[in-house]
């Protein structure tokens, strides 16, 4: 271990290493806060408390419905719902059932949709009430027999509820007639409360969690972990965050998705002993809402992306000082850059720290910025506890690259995906000698941290040379007229392929293409230099506010025809 550059950066405390890892699932986990501490609080959801012993009750009634309505061990069960006390009952309860938990981006088109569904094989999906007629609408080409509604009010206090149903349920689209043989959440766990819990084993080799990737550049692919995968992910992030993070005393704010594997991740690490309560947000979008949580409850411990971060500081009630963030320990941000300035400003008002985190659905969180140590401009971080980076050449990856060198990032660890439901092929593609080729291209420096310039698959090559976007929008982005942008190749008769940036300036601001243009040849290459930019009022995202450089890609070859 001590040739490994970024061990020796370790913020002290941060062990090198967690092995051997305890034989135990999250369902141990639990039932353990609940005999600790009963009454401590689990979640938080629009002002309602959910406490250990209660979150346990709620589970072990779900998981004997569950049971009763045909789940069996390995069966799997289709969640598709935003973050509310549902989703996360819901994955725990299926895994008390014996089942395999098949989490759905409620926002997939129909095709991406159809696809999840059919190919995780689910008979039973559970669903909030606006997803029902999505899932209704493709039944058809999928093997779910039966579908559970839930209603994102059966969670709330009485008084909120009660407005709820006179002034919100029926205009927000929430409420549904069911069909036939469909049924309520709530219903079912009444009907089966006093039945015995199911008589299964699960073993820490099971599968636990089937996550999907791909849906924003192909088809999604089942992206399977294992109980001890996902227990070693979590042990490994709160090592992390031990300089910073107390168990009990802190709060976290869950917005990042749990049907993404992100947002999951974040989710049961703070599920681990000593646990931290968590503050469900179901639309992050909805900033209002978010800024009114946040001063209720003060969380401590704040993760999302980038792009959030920014608009928050933006925001009138947070310039104004109506809403302060003062009890902010530590943030992570991933899916974007975080930028000098978004760094300094967001520590600047919180007196906390930001850091980067990365890692793909196939990988759960590989790489973490310190929390105490240095931060490195343009870096995501060092690679955590038992993960164990390594950069090999693109063309074969094979060669094994030294420092500094550019190629694709390959990750060893012990809490890697078993595999892709159901695609071995695929799952060999990637996965092989114990090493994850992420398809990531960057850098590992002299210290140990990591540096990523693209995808692999998003190199674009005009003439034949390589650019990586990464490094093209890092150079736009120092424009002071620009808010965000995203830089992807495109069809081009003379070069084959061109570099063509997407931009969108900040409010009452200016800038032309040949400006931006101009910029960039007094920084870049030539070849690298931007042939096509077109200006926007955004830019299409993922749920974690990933840019979507396919769709503007898409869109791109549309206006061509």
């Amino acid at each position: 271990m001590v040739e490994l550059p970024w061990l020796r950066n370790y913020d002290k405390g941060v062990p090198l290493t967690l092995e051997p890892y305890p034989d135990i699932t999250f369902l141990d986990i639990i039932e353990k806060n609940a005999k600790e501490r009963p009454d401590a609080m689990m979640m938080w959801f629009k002002g309602n408390t959910i406490s250990y012993a209660k979150f346990l009750e709620y589970v072990d009634t779900l998981a004997k419905a569950l049971a009763g309505i045909g789940v069996t061990k390995g069966d799997r069960v289709a969640l598709m719902m935003p973050n509310c006390p549902q989703i996360v009952i819901s994955q725990f309860a299926v895994w008390k059932a014996g089942g395999i938990t098949a989490q759905v981006n409620p926002l997939f088109g129909e095709e991406d949709l159809t696809y999840a569904l059919k190919d995780c094989g689910a008979k039973i999906a559970i669903v909030l009430t606006p997803f029902y007629n999505q899932v209704k609408k493709v039944q058809h080409q999928t093997e779910i027999k039966t579908v559970v509604a839930t209603g994102i009010k059966e969670y709330l206090s009485p008084v909120m509820r009660t407005m709820f149903t006179l002034l919100m349920e029926k205009k927000q689209g929430h409420r549904i007639e069911l069909q036939k043989n469909d049924l309520w959440l709530q219903d079912i766990m009444k009907k089966y409360a006093g039945m015995p819990l199911p008589a299964v084993k699960v073993m820490q080799g099971d599968t636990a969690l089937i996550l999907f990737s791909g849906g924003t550049t192909g088809t999604p692919k089942g992206v399977m972990h294992s109980h001890q995968g996902i227990v070693m992910n979590a042990m490994q992030i709160r090592a992390w965050c031990s300089p910073l993070l107390s168990g009990w005393v802190d709060k976290a704010i869950s917005l990042m998705p749990i049907f993404h594997g992100a947002g999951n991740w974040i989710l049961i690490s703070t599920v681990l002993n000593p646990p931290v309560p968590i503050v469900l947000i179901p639309n992050p979008r909805d900033i209002p809402d978010l800024l009114k949580t946040i001063k209720k409850t003060r969380p401590t411990f704040f993760p999302g992306v980038a792009t959030l971060f920014i608009t928050l500081m933006n925001h009138p009630d947070v310039k104004s000082g109506k809403i302060k963030f003062d009890t902010l320990k530590m943030c992570i941000t991933a899916a974007a850059p975080l930028l000098v300035e978004t760094k300094k400003r967001w520590e600047a008002l919180t007196g906390g720290k930001i850091v980067e985190a990365y890692g793909l659905t196939e990988s759960c969180i590989l790489v973490m910025g310190p929390l105490i140590g240095k931060w490195k401009e343009g870096s995501v971080g060092m690679p955590t506890t038992d993960v164990v980076l390594k950069v090999v050449d693109i063309e074969t990856g094979t060669k094994d690259l030294p420092l500094g060198e550019t190629g694709e990032i390959l990750a060893r660890a012990p809490h890697l995906m078993v595999g892709y439901w159901r695609r071995p092929g695929a799952t060999a593609e990637i996965y092989h000698d114990g090493w994850l080729y992420t398809g990531d291209v960057g850098y590992i420096d002299e210290d140990g941290y990591l540096f990523l310039t693209s995808r692999k698959k998003e190199l674009i090559k005009p003439s034949g040379h390589q650019v990586y976007p990464g490094e093209v929008e890092e150079v736009i982005m120092q424009h002071p007229a620009v808010f965000e942008v995203s830089v992807a190749g495109v069809r081009d008769e003379l070069q084959g392929e061109a570099v063509k940036a997407w931009i969108v300036l900040k409010p009452g601001q200016q800038a032309t293409a040949q400006e931006i243009q101009t910029f960039c040849k007094e920084r870049l290459t030539a070849y690298k230099v931007p042939k096509h930019v077109e200006f926007r009022t955004d830019l299409p995202k993922s749920m974690v506010g990933k840019v979507l450089r396919r769709i503007l890609q898409e869109e791109d070859i549309a206006k061509q025809k």
